[in-house]
């Protein structure tokens, strides 16, 4: 049944801060708005992924913006040019993504007659560090989300920090298990077998940034192969130079020359990679809720990932896999270890618990479900 507005459907944007993410998180999405009778516009920078949001049949809106800018001016221009955009849309309501995009997004509609819906994929790089820069982006959300329809929270300890502080009212906040996962595109694939005893296949799927815990998955993989010499660690990613915690050209080399690493370049499609390897692994420092771990999940594998906000939430430590502690590689090389100790039938088994999680408590549908009852509560 098609979702109608007055006499007309319902005009949806999506805010973010990169053509890629939409590209990456949001179309599925924005299929199934579309086929609930929506009318869906992608508003975001120009830049990669812009190409797959055309091909997928919707319509984009290019507004200015410096992911890494903490310049005043040029961010004032970003929300000028994001208003500009909005104006040239006007939808009835923004369904906004990342930080920037929430936050920028609140200021661009003020005095437009425009309705907002927020989603919190993770605090960003500024709660990690808790510096100067954290103390700002509390101020700006206290400014903004007080006047936010709906605020979805990807893990429930987000959720917690905003309420504590009164960034969110309790009425406002509701969790979701991150943004899903298709289960029908990733679907489940038998565990390879062992080429011997010991010997898995890890793989950390992640942006190569020392937030991410590369460093101590490198470290961690030189130390697990002292004594499991046959287990093999992958990683697939790209490089980020313009990120201050970016790994460097440098340190990629020094791994992969020493045979420490399979670096496995970058891809838009994860599935194959995933579908070889034994395990997945992510020792993240803070994550929304980790894309990677739940497509893993859903592929059927068993996972390693540090226990934080966005990771722990995915694992049932014991059934589908096991926690460690955050930038520690010592830690991250015990569950590792431990991993490279389990028969193959463990390893079934904790990829079957896997998808079953992802199954019951991550797809996409039930996302979908959670904000179209949210947007046919706007219509009342």
């Amino acid at each position: 049944m098609s979702v109608q507005h007055k006499t007309r459907p319902m005009r949806i944007a999506i805010v973010a801060n990169t053509a890629w993410y939409i590209a990456n998180f949001r179309l599925g999405f924005m299929r199934s708005l579309r086929a609930a009778g929506y009318q869906v516009s992608a508003i975001c920078p120009a830049g990669e992924g812009l190409q797959q949001i055309a091909d997928a049949g919707f319509d984009h809106v290019a507004f200015k913006l410096e992911g890494k800018s903490i310049n005043p001016l040029r961010e004032l221009g970003s929300v000028l040019s994001l208003r500009s955009a909005l104006k040239q849309v006007a939808p009835d309501v923004i369904l906004s993504h990342t930080p920037k995009g929430n936050i920028y997004a609140s200021f661009a509609r003020r005095g437009l007659g425009i309705r907002q819906i927020a989603g919190v994929s993770g605090l960003g790089s500024s709660f990690i560090r808790q510096d100067w820069l954290t103390r700002i982006v509390m101020q700006l959300y206290k400014l903004t989300f007080g006047g936010m329809d709906r605020v979805f929270f990807e893990n429930p300890t987000d959720q917690g920090i905003f309420l504590q502080y009164g960034l969110v009212s309790a009425a406002q906040a509701q969790g979701i298990p991150g943004l899903g996962v298709d289960l029908e595109h990733f679907v489940s694939v038998p565990v390879p077998r062992l080429t011997q005893p010991g010997a898995p296949v890890f793989l950390m799927i992640a942006r190569l940034l020392g937030d991410k815990g590369v460093r101590e998955y490198a470290a961690a993989a030189r130390a697990v192969r002292l004594r499991h010499a046959h287990a093999r660690f992958q990683l697939l990613g790209s490089l980020d130079a313009s990120n201050p915690t970016a790994i460097t050209a440098d340190e990629l080399a020094s791994w992969t020359s020493d045979g420490t690493i399979d670096y496995l370049g970058y891809t838009a499609d994860v599935r194959p990679y995933i579908a070889v390897a034994h395990c997945v692994v992510l020792p993240s420092y803070r994550e929304g809720m980790s894309r990677t771990l739940l497509e893993a999940a859903a592929v059927g594998r068993a996972l390693v990932a540090s226990d934080v906000p966005g990771c722990r939430e995915a694992i049932d430590v014991g059934v589908n896999g096991l926690l460690c502690e955050a930038r520690s590689a010592e830690s991250l090389s015990a569950a590792l270890a431990q991993i490279c100790t389990l028969p193959e039938t463990r390893l079934i088994q904790m990829g079957e618990a896997s998808r079953g999680k992802a199954q019951v408590q991550f797809s996409e549908a039930m996302v979908t479900a959670t904000y179209l009852r949210s947007l046919q509560h706007l219509r009342r």
